[in-house]
């Protein structure tokens, strides 16, 4: 049962999702592939309201960051996620390398885009920033399946720089990321 969450009192605003799709319709229009850069930067600069906002919805329901462990974690990320529009989240992991979310609702995805890649750029700066706050560390977040390109969910994977980038790096060599994935583990 998803639970009404008084944007008014936090630093978030209300968005529609048509506004974000048509932000980055107007990004790639102009601006080709660089566009990804501007959206991640912008999702990253969110990160701070976004991880105080998690913090008073915690406190508001008597609990605080410190001292939640990682299994009662993913069931409240994913339920403030929920509550403020972003969608469903799972929270897992693959090989004890990375960090997974898992969303088949995520309100940046856009199914009927069929972009040929994964496109939730926003997200990705957002979603790195705000865990890389719970972690106490930098994290970067990388989107590897989406529904904005014909898959069933999207998947981001997080963890920190370095890990990431060799995912990718191995991802752009052609190597599917579960594989890349396992090569760390």
């Amino acid at each position: 049962m998803a639970t009404n969450y008084a944007l008014a009192s936090t630093p978030l605003i209300a968005l529609p999702r048509q506004s974000l799709a048509a932000l980055r319709a107007a990004l790639i229009r102009d601006l080709g592939a660089g566009y990804a850069t501007y959206l991640q930067e912008a999702g990253y600069a969110g990160g701070d309201a976004v991880f105080g906002s998690f913090q008073e919805w915690l406190a508001s329901r008597g609990m605080h960051t410190e001292g939640v462990g990682f299994t009662e974690f993913q069931g409240l990320a994913a339920e403030f996620f929920r509550d403020t529009g972003w969608g469903t989240l799972e929270v897992g992991s693959l090989d004890d390398v990375v960090i997974t979310l898992d969303t088949a609702d995520w309100a940046e995805a856009d199914p009927t885009l069929n972009i040929g890649f994964p496109a939730c750029y926003f997200s990705m700066g957002l979603l790195a920033d705000f865990f890389g706050r719970l972690a106490g560390e930098p994290l970067a977040c990388y989107e590897v399946e989406c529904r904005s390109n014909g898959a069933a969910r999207c998947r981001f994977l997080l963890g920190s720089a370095e890990v990431i980038g060799q995912v990718y790096q191995r991802m752009t060599e052609g190597v599917d990321y579960l594989a890349a994935v396992k090569e760390l583990a």
